[in-house]
């Protein structure tokens, strides 16, 4: 398998602050492959690493197959959470002044971004200023001057802020349109249903480190079977199982809880285990939403980090 980027043991530090601890990650070539993780994770400096915004401070890190990824600058598309546009240059005109700092000759950039306009509704707009543009509609326009020189690896910093729930469709359909083009896509998100949407490979990451990462269906699968259970009884049967490892997690509401089964645990034999010492009224199985296993690792994650950080605190 080909990959478009790869970071081995990467870290970066601000002064005392560690932003991103020893990284190893691998972004296969024609992927959408979504970083998803709570503001101020690491994400943003993670996808600066790659821009070569920043430079690591430790580790290795390769993009498009080259060790100094500043080499490969005109072959990247980036789109920073911090966005904005030239509010007095027209709409055409935007689009084409970034094509041409992108290695474009002028009348090609031209030719381009009129086809992009077009292509994506905003024909009408090539001769209005910026400043006359939706927000939505300015986003689909920065969009499209990240992707006027037909980068091979596009990324993008939490595109979907912001946007309402039409432009978010629009959002999603240019990201798809990128990948059926051959393109390579990263975006970044804390907004689980749109990583769940659109990716092919998620990579989360929680104060600074790498809690899971990979294909979407080994994730789901890794995280293990949810059980919706109605029942009557002493629920403390349910505690038991999760003390013996076939459950890693139980939300008990009394009458009814979610459960989750331990990787690998059968749910056939956690309903074995319960039938005789509860009357179970109802056993449905459902895989967990990408939400419900990010809010579970963050959970045992920050614990974990608590955990460590408790007796630097005691000194």
């Amino acid at each position: 398998m080909q990959h478009a980027v790869t970071l081995d043991q990467v870290t970066k530090r601000f002064g005392a602050h560690t932003a991103v601890s020893d990284l190893t990650l691998r972004v296969p070539t024609g992927s959408i492959y979504g970083f998803i993780g709570q503001n101020g994770a690491g994400k943003t400096t993670t996808i600066r690493m790659i821009m070569s915004i920043f430079y690591p401070d430790a580790g290795r890190l390769t993009v498009l197959g080259e060790d100094h990824p500043e080499s490969v600058k005109d072959r990247l598309g980036y789109l920073p959470e911090e966005k904005g546009l030239y509010k007095t240059m027209r709409v055409q005109e935007i689009v084409a002044y970034f094509g041409r700092l992108k290695g474009l000759d002028g009348p090609t950039a031209t030719q381009r971004a009129g086809e992009l306009l077009d292509r994506y509704g905003l024909g009408d707009w090539k001769k209005k200023k910026c400043q006359t543009l939706s927000k939505g509609m300015g986003q689909k326009v920065q969009i499209l001057s990240t992707i006027i020189h037909g980068p091979e690896l596009v990324i993008l910093d939490e595109p979907f802020s912001g946007l309402d729930p039409l432009n978010m469709e629009t959002m999603r359909d240019t990201i798809r349109d990128m990948k059926r083009e051959g393109r390579t896509v990263i975006f970044s998100t804390h907004e689980m249903e749109r990583a769940e949407d659109l990716c092919d490979y998620v990579f989360m990451i929680h104060r600074s480190k790498k809690v899971f990462d990979g294909p979407l269906s080994e994730v789901r699968k890794g995280a293990g079977e949810g059980i919706h259970l109605a029942y009557d009884g002493d629920g403390r049967v349910l505690d038991e199982l999760r003390s013996q490892g076939l459950l890693t997690r139980v939300n008990d509401a009394g009458k009814e809880a979610e459960l989750y089964a331990a990787p690998g645990v059968d749910p056939q034999d956690v309903l074995a285990r319960l039938v005789g010492r509860i009357k179970v009224r109802k056993f449905d199985l459902r895989e967990p939403s990408l939400h419900e296993i990010f809010v579970r690792r963050a959970t045992e994650s920050e614990a974990v980090y608590q955990a460590q950080r408790s007796p630097e605190l005691a000194r």
